[in-house]
This record gives structure tokens, sequence and C-alpha cells, in this order.
């Protein structure tokens, strides 16, 4: 384990879904139903957040995503759980046609 991982408690995953070519006003609130509905109940979930861009007007904000998702585990095997899932498989089979693609950002957290 590296010295940053050993100072580390615990693992956030975030998740930026932009929107398909086709999308239409009532794509967000899908896509935030259809995390709420499969992925909130998932062994190792120590929290699940999603939002939508803030529009904060910088040039070094990207508000271009459709649902940004942001999921808080105890550490990397509850991610790895997840990731293998059948209710996170099944978020993906029925929810992938709201995206277009998806930027992922995993983030050991650093405390104290």
């Amino acid at each position: 384990m590296s010295a940053a991982a050993a100072a580390t408690a615990g693992f956030l995953h975030l998740v930026y879904f932009y929107a398909a070519e086709n999308s239409t006003s009532e794509d967000a609130s899908a896509l935030i139903a259809g995390i709420r509905r499969h992925l909130t109940g998932i062994p190792g979930v120590v929290r699940l957040e999603t939002g939508v861009p803030a529009g904060t007007p910088r040039a070094a904000v990207d508000n271009s995503y459709l649902v940004a998702l942001l999921v808080e585990y105890e550490d990397a095997a509850g991610h790895d759980v997840y990731q293998d899932h059948p209710d996170h498989l099944r978020f993906i089979a029925e929810c992938s046609p709201l995206w277009s693609r998806v930027q992922v950002f995993d983030t050991l957290i650093a405390r104290g």
C-alpha cells in the first residue's frame, strides 16, 4: 500500500454523465430516477448523491454534463463490490441510452 493510500479513509466514485445526442429535457430526471432505483441499496455504499450542473459561469467549470453522481464507500473493496453488483449492471443496461459518454474520477479520500 502506498503512503498516500495509507493516509486515506474512504473512496469516492464520481461519475459525470453526458447527454445522448437526441436527449430531451426529461432525460436528467429519468437518469436520476434510475440511479436511485438501482444503486442506493448496493452493499458497501456509504453515501450516494446526484445532481445537475450548477451553471457556474467560470471558464474552468464544465457545465456540459447532464447528471453528476457521487458514491462514497468505506474503501476500494466496497467500490469493487459495487462495480460487479447485479443492480449496477441493470442500471447500465436500462439507463445507458440516456447518455453519450461517461467520465469517471475515482478518488481516495485523504483525512487527517
